[in-house]
Formats: structure tokens, sequence, C-alpha cells
């Protein structure tokens, strides 16, 4: 699965695309509601049950309150509830680190937005944790079958999979609806077994990287008064429509990327890559899933010397079952034409010694 260990301070990264990344996030919300944003009740039948996300999402959010402002101190600021006050909780535990009293409100200093964390203690249990979940990503909640469900999801920045085709499924339906290569054979058992066993102190990362192609024309800003998505995001990095095809009518097909493109150069090609963690929440017991997506011009990857050769080399090495799920056979005679042509001129025919494989 490519797991290595997070170290704390890197749980949650900022960086320069922060604000461009969240107007994206904050466009997807008030456009398509409970298509991207959902927390599901606790289910219970003869046999099974299993968990709210609600409680869960309560408690990642005070988790973030307390981690952030530490971490980022200069674009987080933050006000305690006065002692002596009705303290948040959870089990009967309070809601904060360290004894302190817990988080009235949180700024985020580069947007000027306010979260009153007060208000959610007001709420029903999944309005509370949707409103929750507008600040925060996925959360997995166990249930009495051992497995573990997809309960609660922000998920604005998909790419090519639909949170509503997805949520409430146990972990081994979403990987099996979904196609991924090798899942059945390969990965269902580990999988199972690491989010079982996923102790509290113990946070972990991997990263994906996939080829996507954007529309060859990157769209204007328009002169009316409210801004489209296509502005918001020229590059398609929350769906990628040119790429697969309207979000709508997208489904679970397994032929959703097999049409060609009506236009392909280098110009259009990306790297994307997904920065996943995952780490357990001391009092739900519920696994979050942080998803960061990025978006990189394949163009200015293979300036950097060497980059060109070992991208090259990885989409090569795919299996052919990995090769049909990226949908290789629809780009590579460009991506690899190109990406050959700037390993010529890099003088590389070949590894170079020193450099890590693609990705690192």
């Amino acid at each position: 699965m490519g797991i290595r260990t997070l170290p704390w301070t890197e749980w949650v990264e900022l960086d320069g695309s922060f604000s461009s990344y969240q107007r994206i996030r904050s466009f997807r919300v008030h456009q398509c509601g409970k298509t991207v944003l959902q927390v599901l009740p606790a289910r219970e039948d003869d046999s099974l049950k299993i968990t709210g996300g609600a409680e869960a999402v309560k408690e990642l959010l005070y988790e973030l309150a307390e981690y952030l402002p530490r971490r980022y101190p200069s674009s987080f600021r933050i006000s305690r509830l006065p002692a002596p006050a009705s303290l948040p909780t959870i089990g009967g535990i309070p809601l904060s680190w360290y004894g302190d009293m817990p988080i009235k409100t949180i700024e985020v200093v580069d947007t000027g937005r306010r979260y009153d964390l007060g208000v959610l203690e007001s709420m029903d249990c999944v309005e509370m944790g949707e409103e929750a979940f507008r600040i925060i990503n996925g959360l997995i909640g166990q249930g009495t079958d051992g497995k573990y469900y997809f309960q609660a999801g922000l998920i604005c920045v998909p790419g090519s999979w639909r949170m509503r085709d997805k949520i409430g499924m146990p972990l081994d339906e979403i990987h099996l609806s979904g196609y991924v290569p090798q899942f059945k054979d390969k990965l269902q058992l580990s999988m199972n077994r690491f989010f079982q066993r996923l102790p509290l102190d113990k946070p972990v990362i991997r990263n994906n990287y996939s080829i996507q192609v954007v529309p060859p024309n990157v769209p204007k800003p328009g002169s009316g008064t409210e801004e489209t998505l296509l502005e918001i995001d020229p590059e398609e990095l929350s769906w990628c429509e040119y790429h697969n095809g309207s979000e709508d009518d997208f489904g679970n097909r397994r032929d959703h990327g097999s049409r060609d493109f009506p236009y392909i150069s280098p110009s259009t090609l990306r790297l994307r890559s997904e920065r996943q963690t995952l780490r357990r929440l001391p009092r739900t017991g519920a696994i979050v899933f942080g998803i960061r997506t990025y978006q990189f011009k394949v163009e200015e990857l293979a300036r950097e010397r060497g980059v060109a050769a070992r991208l090259a080399s990885a989409v090569r090495s795919w299996p052919e079952d990995v090769a049909i799920h990226k949908g290789r056979g629809r780009y590579q005679d460009v991506l690899l034409k190109y990406l050959d042509g700037c390993a010529k001129q890099d003088g590389i025919a070949g590894p170079v010694e020193g450099m890590l494989p693609f990705p690192y």
C-alpha cells in the first residue's frame, strides 16, 4: 500500500495554494450540497450496528482547532471558552488538549473567515456533523461486524469518483466497486487488518499518482457577477470532466475513460497526486482519511533533470490492469514521446545513480 510513518507536525500541510484550494471546496459545497458533503446517522438491524458519523466529525473539528494554531500560529487565531463554562465533551471527556479550556472560535487569518464552534452544541447530531465538516475530509467508522464504513465525508476534489456512490459502504465494497486493480487478490486482507490495528499514536501517509488530461484552452474570467467553476478551477482539479466526462453521468462505469480526447498535447498533460493520511481519533475511535490533491504541468516537471526519464519509466512499468485502470492507452503516445524527448535532451537513457524511483 506504500504506507509510511507520518510525523505529527506534518498531519495537515498548508502551502501557497491553500486559499485557491479552499475557494474550490467552498464553491463545490455551495453548488453540489449533499453530493459532496454528507454525514450519515447510526444504522442498526438484527445483525449489524454501525455508529453514525456526527460525533467523530465533531471530535475531528476540535482536534483540528487545537492542532492548526499550534502548527501554524500566524495563519490561525483562536479564543477559548471562559472558566467556568459548560464544556463540549464526547463520552464525558472534554474536547481540548493539555487541560486547557475548549476552543470557542477559530479564525483563518488569510481569509478572515471565523468559525464559532459553540453553535455545534445547539444542533442535532447530523446537522452538527455537516456544519463541522464544512471546515474540515473523510471519516471511517467501525461496525459490529469488524468492518470499517465510510460514514462521513467532505469530498470536493475527487477527480474521478463520486462520494454519492461510496458513502455508507464498507471499505471492501468501496474498492471493489471502483475496480481497484489487484485489490481482491493482494490488498483486501492486509488493508482490513491494517485498519483494525491502526494505533492512536501512529498516523500514516501514502501518495498516489496518475496522469490527467485537461482542456486545451484555459477559460478567461467572465463578466458576470457570479464566478463559475471553470473560472475558479480551470485545471479541473475538482472534477476531470475533459478526462472522465460529465460528473452527473459518471456512476461506477468501468468504461468512463475509454473515449479519445478531442485534443491532447504535452501542454494539456498533468501529473495528479494525492497526499493521503490516516489517523485514529482518541475518543470515538473513528479513522480520519485526509486527502490533499495536487496537480502539476508535465512540461514544468520535465524541466528538472532526471524527472522525465523517471516518469516515463514509471508509466511504462504499470502492470496491464493498472494501466487500464489509469487509462494509459488514451495518452501514452503523446506523453511518452514527449518525456523520451526531454530525457534525451537531458542526456539520460536510463536510471540515474543517486536518484530515487519516481515519484520520490
